[in-house]
């Protein structure tokens, strides 16, 4: 429990910190033979404020109550 509770809440910080995920893919738009037009397109992923804000109150929830059990 202790160990999902530390990653949570390092996701959840890295959350706040990254609001999104940026990326570029490639989509071939004409190809005959030789001629090749290519285009470029960028993709994001987003995710609101508050996400990270549960998961980094869930990890923290984890390693509280994880060492309650210890005692």
């Amino acid at each position: 429990m202790r160990a999902l509770g530390i990653i949570l809440i390092v996701i959840g910080i890295a959350m706040f910190i990254f609001s999104g995920i940026s990326f570029n893919t490639e989509e071939n738009i004409i190809d005959a033979g030789p001629i090749q037009v290519n285009k470029t397109k960028e993709n994001e992923i987003n995710w609101p404020n508050y996400a990270g804000g549960i998961s980094l109150a869930a990890g923290i929830i984890l390693l509280v109550s994880g060492r309650k059990n210890k005692n």
